[in-house]
């Protein structure tokens, strides 16, 4: 594994399958007397509110709350 010209390394699939680091997931390096510490970061995961942005305003079917809920509900 090598470090890009741009800092980037290649975290293994396998790794980001275990530890759940999906795309846009937030990670830390921590300095370790043998080396560094990646891990996932303690801070609130932004992820879920970049998703929610991203889909905001791209439904193409205009119906109210109501008429929703009726659907949903099977009314």
């Amino acid at each position: 594994m090598h470090i890009t010209s741009k800092g980037q390394v290649t975290i293994p699939l396998e790794i980001r399958k275990k530890l759940g680091l999906l795309p846009d997931t937030e990670v830390e390096f921590r300095l370790q007397p043998k080396g560094v510490l990646l891990r996932r970061s303690s801070k609130p995961s932004r992820r879920a509110e970049r998703v929610v942005k991203r889909l905001r305003g791209s439904a193409s079917i205009k119906m109210s709350t109501d008429e929703i809920m009726r659907l949903t509900r099977g009314e």
